[in-house]
């Protein structure tokens, strides 16, 4: 069988590459190991998680009603595990039931199996099923490899049915007396939260000294007190797992830390510790694709490899291991394959955590500022001054500016507090038009809403937000 443009992996940017193909006139197959098209963003990741993520939300917020204003409803919450996890899985059914019906629409031929390369235009599929041409392979003029990652899981953590990764977690088995997580990263702490709401008595556990390494630490500061709140006092920084083992139904692990050594026993853990590209075991080195020492396909703005006929996108391609950059770079291979002048040159890949509260951030972050010696002013707008956040009881929050001192134009923003991963969109949109702070500031927001944030902060680089008395300064900038 020959397809001029196969497309080997069916997640989040392999079918918006194949279907955006599709639309520019050329005949694409998806090739994909599972029955359902979606990839980990939608069959055991980014969706289900969020679906689970708005039952701990509103949870929690039952219980603020009744602590805050004295709003109670009669008795404790029960939780059926089974209606809850049935809704999951429904969410899942609709989203992928519309890409295969898409699919479809598009004419797009989408095979179930395993494929690996034979050579840099032949793949040679695995499995048993129906779609599968006589023969087992595949030939095509140009491929775009989008076979994703997986979770991580260090050799000696497999000790137990108990030990699960994120794909473990979401699966939502039962929900545990005790749990450990082990790391602190936003899917250990979205997971962790989750978990908690529903009732288990979680513990995170973080080789670094703080949670969420590399964000901005006046972004993770609410969330980590929340956090530590959520997990009654159970969140163990600078601290490493030795080891782990099954002992009498449950996970034995001994920690390693200056706040936290021996050994205590958990019902599950949860070992979310970071994901591998899928790169290995697919033939690659049948090609001329180049791979480096991280694992991550090598790959020009074009998303082009080394090998003239294979283009490679998404997780596989270079961090950040977001869906919705493997998306803007399935477009763009589409596009290049299609003859167009597309690249990747974006300025802002948004990086969203679904914790509560959540933290986003786009561009440039003061972190990367201070660790590179860029000169940037920060301007930060308290959500205590916020009355649509004073409403709403989320006065933790904080949105700040990262501000090029000599020309005004925003580098970067980030957002700590409720609806942090809606309200990025904006600064998004500002940097990648190389906005100067003045256009935020200048342009009408609506109040009372969280939205005027991101306008008040920009204000507090010209000293004249209204809520907050902080004059303009010559002040050091940061870098």
């Amino acid at each position: 069988m020959h397809s001029p443009v196969v497309v080997l992996g069916g997640g989040p940017g392999g079918y918006a590459a194949a279907f955006l193909a599709a639309d520019e006139g050329l005949d694409v197959t998806i090739i994909e190991a599972e029955p359902r098209l979606g990839g980990t963003c939608l069959l055991r990741g980014c969706i289900p998680s969020k679906a689970l993520l708005h039952v701990a939300k509103v949870i929690q917020e039952v219980g603020e009603l009744k602590e805050k204003w004295g709003v109670e409803y009669a008795g404790e919450p029960t939780i059926d595990v089974d209606k809850v996890r049935a809704q999951k899985d429904q969410v899942i059914n609709n989203l992928t039931g519309g890409l295969g019906n898409l699919a479809k629409r598009r004419k797009v031929n989408v095979i179930q199996a395993r494929g690996s390369f034979v050579n840099s235009t032949t793949l040679s599929l695995e499995g048993d099923h129906e779609s599968i041409p006589e023969g087992g392979q595949i030939t095509f003029d140009h491929c775009i490899l989008a076979t994703g990652s997986v979770p991580a899981m260090p050799p000696a953590f497999k000790v137990s049915d108990r030990v699960m990764d994120s794909t473990g977690a979401l699966a939502l088995q039962d929900i545990p007396e005790t749990m450990l997580v082990v790391g602190g990263g936003y899917i250990g702490l979205e997971m962790g939260s989750v978990y908690a709401q529903l009732g288990s008595k979680v513990t995170v556990v973080e080789l670094a000294k703080d949670l969420l390494p590399g964000a901005d630490r006046d972004l993770v500061k609410p969330l980590a007190k929340r956090i530590d709140k959520l997990c009654e006092g159970r969140v163990l920084t600078n601290t490493k797992v030795g080891s782990m083992a099954e002992v009498d139904g449950k996970v034995e692990v001994t920690f390693e830390g200056p706040g936290h050594f021996g050994h205590e026993r958990f019902d599950r853990v949860l070992v979310s510790i970071g994901r591998r590209p899928v790169t290995r075991d697919i033939g690659l080195e049948n090609t001329s694709v180049v791979v480096n020492q991280r694992g991550f396909v090598e790959v020009d703005s074009q998303q082009r490899t080394a090998d003239p006929h294979i283009l490679a996108i998404g997780d596989i391609a270079g961090d950040p291991m977001l869906a919705h950059k493997a998306t803007h770079e399935g477009r763009v291979a589409a596009e290049v394959i299609a003859g167009k002048t597309s690249s990747f040159d974006k300025k802002a890949i948004p990086a969203v955590v679904f914790t509560d509260p959540e933290i986003a951030w786009a561009g440039l972050t003061e972190t990367e500022a201070k660790r590179d010696g860029i000169n940037v002013s920060v301007e930060s707008y308290p959500w205590a001054a916020s009355g649509r956040a004073q409403a709403l009881g989320i006065t933790e929050g904080l949105t700040k500016w990262l501000v090029d001192p000599e020309s005004g134009r925003v580098l970067g923003c980030g957002i700590v507090g409720s609806g942090a991963g809606e309200l990025i969109a904006e600064a998004v949109l500002a940097i990648e038009m190389g906005c100067e702070v003045h256009d935020v500031t200048d342009s009408v927001h609506p109040h009372p809403t969280l939205s005027e944030t991101l306008m008040n902060a920009g204000e507090v680089h010209f000293g004249t937000a209204t809520e907050i008395y902080k004059p303009k300064k010559n002040k050091a900038p940061v870098g």
